[in-house]
């Protein structure tokens, strides 16, 4: 009897999760609706309850008892349909939100009885969480221009149509082009720029700025300096707020490097912390300088649709060309010099992609690299890297202003370079 309680406890697991995700998007209808007369509503905390519940019991029974499973299945779907007809019909209203939740309560239920707990559970938090920001979207969305729904459409045009088509594997000579990761290239810096574009709208040129360059840093400095950099052309954009932006990403990637090493190559933590934090510490410094000429320059144009596309294609694209270069570059020195000259390969090839270096030297066996020349190997791809991203802004404006951007980059380079015959000792 113990024994057959145990076997059961997973469907009675399932079904306990059915029912959870159902209450969980009921609460979130009902406290919606809370308003509405009593009656008025299509169905409450408790209906969304048993529709979760439904559609577990639907799980548990297709194994079973495919037929009855659909019947039960169905004839709650077909409940939910009818409940929905009765109310537009009676308040002259046509919002089917609150039928849909219905029905994605019904099939989380299922699916949480059907071996895909994890799936039901994150499906019902996000649609909960969809439900929840329904003010904030209709403000978002009455505040969008023409410039900005092409954008979306766009981007998600090359994210997730072209994107997931191209092939996931090396081709070209020495195989040193991947097209899905070159295309993603593409995806990063679109992304950012429009990213970047949206944040200065709502929280200013400054804030928003930091804050796209802040968060995109975490995924690619350089993807993020190339999208800063296509803003600098604009003269009405904030010059000192890009700067700052560029200076912070870097900042961010620097530190983001020094965590991944502490984490998968340890042995170069020590002599890598001795260059690089300094030259962190060099790029926070130009980039608070920025700041605070950002909040004295003139204001910017109060309605950034003026300003460029917000989604640009041709920055990316240079910058995806870019990094076949310097792959192919990588290979060739790989095949002509061979993995002995490991530092000038990590270099090279660390300009498009840091974390490659550190998780290379986080493989090698024990005892091939000492700590001092692992932090220097590590190292070496940090400053091409940096030295790589101060020559896109003065490239991609061929402005002044591009100079200046690259400035607190190149001073970063200097400080840790500074700091190499320190950790030679």
């Amino acid at each position: 009897m113990g024994s057959n309680a145990f076997d059961q406890w997973p469907v009675l697991a399932g079904l306990g999760t059915s029912l959870g995700l159902g209450l969980l998007i009921g609460i979130q209808r009902g406290w919606t609706l809370r308003h509405e007369a009593d009656g008025s509503r299509f169905a409450g905390v408790r209906t969304f309850g048993l529709l979760g519940l439904v559609g577990g019991l639907a799980g548990v029974l297709e194994p079973i008892e495919a037929a009855l499973a659909a019947l039960l299945f169905g004839t709650a779907a077909l409940l939910v349909f009818i409940g929905y007809a009765r109310t537009a019909g009676r308040d002259g209203r046509i919002s089917g939100t609150s039928s849909l939740a219905a029905l994605v309560a019904l099939a989380t239920g299922f699916l949480a009885t059907r071996g895909e707990g994890q799936l039901a559970v994150v499906v019902a938090v996000a649609v909960t969480l969809l439900l929840t920001l329904r003010p904030q979207l209709h403000r978002w969305v009455e505040g969008m221009t023409e410039a900005e729904v092409s954008a979306i459409a766009r981007f998600a045009l090359i994210a997730l149509v072209v994107l997931p088509l191209l092939p996931d594997r090396h081709l070209g000579p020495y195989d040193a082009w991947n097209p899905r990761q070159l295309w993603l290239v593409v995806v990063l810096v679109s992304g950012f720029s429009f990213a970047g574009y949206i944040a200065s709208k709502r929280f200013g040129a400054t804030r928003g700025t930091l804050a796209m360059a802040g968060t995109g840093a975490m995924v690619s400095s350089t993807a993020v300096t190339m999208a800063l950099a296509t803003r600098l052309r604009d003269e009405q954009e904030n010059a000192p707020a890009l700067v700052a932006g560029i200076a912070a990403a870097s900042a961010v990637m620097i530190v983001r490097v020094i965590i991944l090493v502490a984490l998968l190559a340890p042995i170069a933590l020590g002599a890598l912390s001795l260059i690089l934090a300094p030259a962190a510490l060099a790029s926070i410094v130009a980039a608070a300088w920025a700041v605070a000429l950002a909040r004295r320059a003139p204001p910017g144009p109060e309605d950034p649709v003026n300003l460029r596309n917000p989604l640009n294609f041709g920055s990316a694209l240079v910058l995806t060309a870019l990094v076949m270069a310097m792959a192919l570059v990588a290979r060739w020195f790989i095949d002509r010099i061979g993995e002995s000259a490991m530092a000038i390969i990590l270099a090279i090839s660390g300009i498009a992609d840091v974390d490659a270096a550190i998780i290379t030297i986080g493989g090698l066996p024990a005892g091939v690299l000492d700590a001092r020349t692992a932090g220097l190997v590590v190292a070496a791809p940090v400053m091409a890297n940096t030295l790589f991203k101060a020559a896109i802004p003065p490239v991609i404006t061929r402005t002044r202003r591009g100079w200046v951007a690259a400035l607190p980059l190149l001073g970063s380079v200097a400080v840790g370079l500074t700091m190499v015959p320190f950790a030679l000792r």
